[in-house]
């Protein structure tokens, strides 16, 4: 059991007594949580048991087929492309790479249309034909070295949107801190009492350990055994989440409802962007997102996944079910799993408990980090937790679905160097097989293939086709939605629409390919077995130096200055200028990606969402309180995002 500072302070002045002041913790009421062998299955004697719905099986062929039948199509013909003269070895691996590559992009494309056609016939948000039965909730929050303010001001914002709804349910706040410095520490202490000052007695509060041992996992694991017990439900929130009351009773209603429901993930929409890359995500999450995580909840059914934040979990199925055990992978032995959340929605179900995802629910918030830099810092940690998970697919007892979760985190990642692969393989291939690299530095080369003619007219409908497919899921939400109760004025009216639409378009193309080069370096990294460290990120963003600008992305300029070089000298395609573009500006791109829109009159509104347009009540609450926090405490460090 890990030490816990427990901080029973107790009110200065008389004053203090009688505005709400609590005791850091309530009384402990322990819960048993065992850990899983993954190697043998389980099946909890509490769970009632799992009903798929109707015609599932339905759903999930209409999602799988088209994408297996259209990557058949594209196989076919570049096996009679390649195979005039007989296939070689070389070509067949790189028709698998083609393959591989473009069957996550027609899956997208299908769950997409799965999405839409699902709206255009059900338009219920939960199903609200049975009351509620009475629950009580702990709404968790643990954090790691953040912003007092930020943490404690989205906290105040949701505590009063529950408290002016007229609930059901019994809801307490903690705020469970793994901060290691003890300057934000003691800001954390001086936020808690202040906040205490105003709020009912015994709704919100704090502890902080002594030894963070296995971060975010071992932090909800010390409450969930020493506190879990009294609580039938735990709503998990990350440091920069933001929920409001409808969205977070809205949960607690469908698991009062659902008594097979373990775990009920809502879709966290981006809000609080400011820089020029946070927009860009905030605005595809926003039009976009909404139609693929329809689409993926009609098919996934009972069978979802966790993304480890803004999710309402039944506290004593997770206990019984879901205690993370320590693995081996080839580079590590007895390893903490990153990637928990995964991880903790397959063991969920494979003892009995259905796994939810409800993405109409409207109100639940994440941030987004600033920066490319920044983002890219995450994305390696979040690399190295997916990879993981090959480690995990064999394990007994999972439903198959919880595995292509498990897979498809991981090749979310791998898809990265392949496409890398498929760029070089392109660039070599040229313009055919009398103008390509190799023949162009070597007269002989019996070891390499002898390419088919890779005519203009090739290159051009090959990559027209490719770029259709991955820019069709962002066409096919914005022609559609209205479905998702958007209206044009949230979006700042059909001009401003369309100019963000086209912003949104162009800035992906040329993020895209800087992107992948970076997920093909944290690939690298973790196969090696760099392990990546659990630190904060900066929230706000900033300026970096052309330094660490240079060093970042030293292989993405260094690769698109010899695409360049090859198209100029005619041995590589013109039709990958605007991959080799992007990668030989990565520099500038990545500095422009920090720049403030709303520091500019002209751009404030560019790849605007309703969250702007029209702002909710919870994120004005949330930005006057952490705003009137700020004030009151000391100046802190610099501002971070979200550890995990």
């Amino acid at each position: 059991m890990n030490t816990t500072i427990l901080h029973e302070r107790q009110p200065d002045t008389p004053e203090a007594a009688n505005v709400g002041y609590t005791p850091m913790m309530p009384p402990e009421s322990p819960l048993e949580r065992p850990i899983q062998n993954l190697f043998a299955p389980y099946r909890d004697k509490d769970a009632p048991g799992v009903t798929s719905a109707p015609g599932i099986g339905l759903w999930r062929l209409a999602t799988f087929l088209p994408a297996i039948a259209s990557t058949g199509v594209l196989i076919a013909a570049f096996v009679d492309w390649f195979g005039t003269e007989g296939l070689t070895t070389f070509e067949g691996f790189l028709i698998a790479l083609v393959a591989m590559t473009f069957f996550w992009i027609a899956l997208s494309v299908s769950t997409v249309t799965v999405g839409i056609i699902n709206r255009l016939r059900d338009r219920k948000v939960v199903d609200e034909s049975a009351p509620p039965a009475p629950l009580k909730v702990a709404l968790l929050v643990p954090i790691y070295n953040e912003v007092p303010w930020d943490v404690f001001g989205n906290a105040v914002a949701m505590l009063e949107e529950l408290e002016e709804r007229d609930c059901v349910h019994d809801y307490t706040l903690f705020i469970l801190s793994d901060t290691r410095d003890e300057a934000i520490a003691a800001q954390e202490l001086q936020a808690m009492e202040e906040i205490c000052r105003y709020l009912p007695a015994g709704k919100v509060h704090y502890r902080r350990r002594e030894d963070n041992v296995d971060r975010k996992v071992g932090n909800l694991a010390d409450w969930t055994e020493r506190w879990g017990g009294a609580y039938e439900a735990m709503l998990v929130l990350d440091a920069d989440s933001l929920m409001a009351g409808s969205a977070i009773s809205a949960l607690a209603d469908e698991m009062s409802r659902d008594p097979s429901a373990g775990l009920i993930q809502s879709f966290p929409q981006l809000f609080g962007a400011q820089s020029l890359f946070a927009r860009v995500q905030q605005f595809s999450s926003a039009i976009y997102g909404s139609l693929l995580s329809e689409g993926l909840a009609k098919w996934t059914d009972r069978e979802g996944n966790y993304w480890g934040h803004n999710a309402i979990i039944r506290t004593a199925a997770f206990a019984s079910c879901a205690g993370l055990p320590r693995i081996n992978t080839t580079r590590a032995k007895d390893a903490l799993i990153l990637s928990h959340d995964f991880v903790e929605a397959g063991l969920l179900r494979r003892a009995g408990w259905s796994v939810r995802f409800l993405p109409r629910i409207r109100g639940s918030y994440e941030e987004v980090p600033a920066t490319l830099i920044d983002y890219v810092i995450r994305d390696r940690r979040w690399c190295q937790g997916n990879l993981q998970h090959l480690n995990i697919l064999t394990s007994r007892g999972f439903h198959a679905v919880s595995r292509f979760h498990l897979f498809q985190g991981a090749m979310a990642y791998l898809l990265s160097p392949a496409w890398f692969m498929l760029l070089v393989f392109w660039a070599i291939i040229g313009n055919g097989s009398d103008a390509n690299v190799i023949t162009y530095f070597s007269d002989a080369n019996p070891m390499f293939p002898t390419w088919p003619e890779m005519s203009s007219v090739n290159n051009f409908f090959i990559l027209l086709f490719m770029y259709g497919m991955l820019l069709a899921p962002k066409f096919m939400g914005a022609g559609t939605y209205w479905m998702t109760g958007v209206s044009v004025k949230q979006l700042g009216g059909l001009k401003q629409f369309a100019l963000s639409f086209l912003f949104e378009i162009v800035l992906s193309i040329l993020f895209a390919p800087i992107l992948m080069v970076q997920q093909t370096i944290a690939v690298i990294r973790t196969m090696i077995g760099y392990k990546e460290t659990w630190k904060p990120q900066q929230r706000a963003g900033g300026k970096y130096p052309l330094s660490v600008l240079a060093k970042f992305h030293a292989l993405e300029t260094i690769t698109g200055a010899l695409l360049l070089s090859g198209m100029y000298l005619g041995i590589v395609s013109i039709w990958l200028l605007p991959i080799a573009f992007s990668l030989a500006s990565a520099i500038p791109l990545s500095a422009l990606s920090g720049v403030n829109l709303r520091e500019m009159d002209w751009s404030r509104w560019h790849m605007g969402t309703p969250e702007e347009f029209d702002e909710p009540n919870i994120i004005r609450l949330a930005r006057v309180n952490r705003s009137r926090l700020r004030s009151i405490l000391e100046p802190g460090p610099a501002d971070r995002l979200a550890a995990e």
